[in-house]
């Protein structure tokens, strides 16, 4: 009786494991609807599809399925819920305001052991800033997927019309400053300036560009009595009399073509450079893009922003999501994906310098294009990450509260900044 027994069970045994053998795994990813960049964007699912099509080819018996419709402003709250119900995704993106906390709970799981086994996989394909978004305290948690960096917007008409030629991409603050005096003026007689040399262009992007540092990595302490900061305050207060004082710069003003200068991130350039959008945007005048102005202790310089992917620490099928996860991540084919049919920048460096980027940010033919595939590779080389510890938001909004003080001459220069730093470092110490 006793064998018959064991018999049963043993062809029980082989019956459930043929089924699970032949039953389809089932992959889920957490994803948001459009894309990160808040630029528009057609068919928002097809770079998505396409992967997991192509994925699901290469792991045969694999389904990867996920939620659509989800806003992005809705997203962040969707996944925390997935969570607390034990249904998170075995996959998924992640903003850059919610990485900090899933990576210090232990949500994500930690990536370090399958970089350094799997031989098909090298961190070297990356730019290190967007590769290091992905850490919390060194170690991997998530892996970049796409990113986008700031560039200054260059009104080449107007400069064009007061006879000054497009900046090279090794431009620095003091170049900037003089197209600036050059091209702020009367133009209509009523004793106010109506055209302008910049738009929208803020103390931190002029501190980034000096090699200014606001806080050490782990957010416990603040860098802004650095004399680079104070190098920084000084260019902004002569910046900002150019225009007579501070005299308020719109959105409508640049919009219409009266402004020679702005920052715009890559995604924006992407979106707006071609047709269609361009015709909906800006087609009453030409422009184009080059690197931010460099101040004088840093260079050209700009914040990469990372749209980052990671895994959950519960998933049932870690080796099987790490592949997935490599494949919207790692893999050329996607990263080439990305080059072609999203507003972002691919995070593999071989992808940029290719001959298709090249080809991609050629749109018009008669004219040659201010920045090339090289200059976006140095740019994404030496980009600085954004910081994404928890007081982060609080400390940059009071500081920037005091600093445009300074700058708009409320407040003296002199102690300042030193007084500052106490504010906000015991502010980050809560």
């Amino acid at each position: 009786m006793k064998k018959i027994l064991a018999g049963i069970l043993a062809a029980a045994i082989i019956f459930i494991v043929i089924h699970q053998m032949r039953s389809p795994v089932t992959l889920t990813i957490g994803i948001f609807a459009g894309n990160n960049w808040d630029v528009p964007q057609g068919a928002p699912y097809a770079i998505i599809d396409e992967v997991i099509k192509n994925f699901e080819a290469e792991n045969s018996g694999v389904k990867v399925k996920y939620v659509s419709g989800i806003k992005k402003e809705d997203y962040s709250e969707w996944l925390a819920e997935q969570f607390i119900s034990g249904e998170e995704p075995d996959v998924f993106f992640i903003l850059a305001d919610d990485f900090n906390l899933y990576a210090s709970i232990g949500a994500l799981k930690n990536l370090e052991d399958f970089i350094a086994t799997d031989k098909n996989f090298s961190t070297e394909v990356y730019y290190p800033a967007a590769f290091k978004f992905g850490q919390y305290e060194n170690i991997s948690y998530a892996l970049p997927c796409e990113s986008t960096l700031t560039f200054m917007f260059v009104n080449k008409t107007l400069l064009a019309k007061e006879g000054v030629a497009l900046p090279k991409n090794n431009w620095t603050w003091k170049d900037f400053l003089e197209i600036c005096r050059k091209v702020t003026r009367d133009t209509d007689g009523d004793g106010a300036p109506d055209q302008f040399g910049c738009y929208d262009y803020s103390w931190q992007d002029a501190a980034i560009s000096n090699g200014m540092k606001f806080f050490r990595d782990d957010g416990r302490t603040s860098y802004f009595a650095d004399s680079r900061m104070e190098e920084t305050i000084k260019f902004m207060i002569e910046l900002r009399a150019v225009n007579g004082g501070g005299f308020a710069v719109s959105p409508k003003d640049f919009d219409v073509g009266r402004v020679a200068f702005r920052p715009f991130t890559f995604a924006e350039y992407r979106t707006y450079k071609p047709y269609p959008w361009r015709i909906k945007k800006y087609s009453s005048f030409e422009w184009d893009c080059i690197k931010m102005p460099a101040g004088s202790s840093g260079g050209n310089i700009s914040v990469m922003d990372t749209l980052l992917i990671g895994m959950s620490s519960r998933t049932w099928n870690k080796d099987l999501a790490w592949a997935l996860l490599k494949k919207f991540c790692y893999d050329k084919k996607t990263q080439q994906l990305i080059l072609k049919k999203s507003q972002a920048l691919p995070v593999r460096r071989d992808v940029i310098i290719s001959a298709e980027a090249q080809e991609i940010f050629s749109w018009d033919s008669s004219e040659t294009a201010a920045i090339t595939p090289a200059d976006i590779s140095c740019a994404m080389d030496e980009a600085v990450m954004p910081f994404k510890f928890k007081n982060y938001n609080s400390a940059m909004l009071y500081a920037d509260t005091e600093i445009t003080k300074i700058i708009n001459g409320v407040v003296p220069l002199n102690n300042a900044l030193n007084k500052l730093q106490k504010e906000i470092n015991a502010l980050l110490q809560h």
